[in-house]
């Protein structure tokens, strides 16, 4: 598959999980949303999986590789669906903005990828600055707002971790292996966390909730991550994460438009910082003379 081919196809399908997340949980609770999506995507990778004739690889890096991605899973998408109560979807997509900053961070430890220097920092502080700008937008979201923002960020590490040591790890196996591999390992944890909650299963599921977890069931997770995992195979881990440079205004007009999301001034002043702080996290280079 064509590497640019696969990461336009990550962009589309990541600008629109934001809103489908927050509408797979309305009515029927987020855990539930969650669930049930990562439920039908492992059925559904199977099912590709057998009719493709692809067999999971069961060596040490494999497993390890299925781990990684399990618990990444597990850990940054919890996050997203809790958080997705209290933030606007559009929001869930600028916060994630700042993965290549964390990925860069962690790759440059753990992956001896490109050292920081005086433009990344730079551009980190630039990053810091529009979380810090939507952090004072969001008092008017609500009180748990705040919260919502906190447990982004936590997604976002989660993520970033996962992907690094993925990379490190460098199992030479297919990209629908390590989603399928990655469900595996998240369901059996969704399902006891559903279970200790004590959350009771709805008695209806309404049709844009049911539309959505199938979307994000079939698209989102199973193809979503096999074109993820692909790309994270072809080319370094901080160039994976500048997807989240495109995907942050797709989603927030997507929340405008077919959410009736506020597009409130901090959120745009807020999301330039970002996205402008990645801008020169990645391409400053050529400025380091300068800085």
């Amino acid at each position: 598959m064509s590497v640019p081919l696969a990461f336009m196809g990550v962009i589309l399908i990541w600008s629109t999980t934001p809103l489908a997340i927050q509408w797979s949980g309305q009515e029927v609770g987020f855990l539930f949303g969650i669930t049930s999506r990562m439920l039908l995507g492992v059925i559904a990778g199977l099912t590709v999986a057998v009719v493709m004739g692809i067999r999971l690889p069961w060596h040490a890096a494999a497993r390890l590789t299925y781990l990684a991605a399990g618990l990444g899973l597990f850990f940054a998408m919890l996050s997203v669906y809790w958080a997705s109560q209290y933030i606007p979807s559009g929001w869930i997509s600028v916060l994630f903005g700042i993965a290549p900053i964390i990925t860069g961070i962690m790759a440059g430890i753990w992956l001896d990828e490109q050292a920081l220097t005086p433009a990344r920092v730079a551009g980190m502080l630039l990053g810091v600055a529009g979380l810090a700008v939507m952090l004072l937008g969001a008092q008017s979201l609500g009180a748990s707002a705040p919260l919502g923002i906190a447990a982004m960020l936590f997604s976002v590490t989660a993520y970033s971790a996962s992907a690094v040591a993925i990379k490190r790890i460098g199992a030479d196996i297919p990209a629908l292996a390590t989603t399928i591999g990655g469900l595996a390992v998240t369901v059996p944890l969704l399902l006891a966390v559903y279970y200790l909650s004590g959350t009771p299963l709805p008695h209806a599921i309404p049709a844009r909730a049911a539309i959505s977890i199938t979307y994000l069931g079939i698209i989102g997770s199973v193809l979503g991550f096999a074109l993820y995992y692909y790309v994270l195979r072809q080319v370094e881990a901080t160039r994976v994460a500048l997807i989240t440079l495109i995907t942050p205004v797709i989603a927030l007009l997507l929340g405008h438009i077919l959410n009736g999301e506020p597009l409130q001034p901090e959120a745009w002043v807020g999301t330039t910082a970002i996205l402008s702080g990645l801008l020169l996290f990645e391409y400053g280079h050529n400025l380091n003379g300068w800085l």
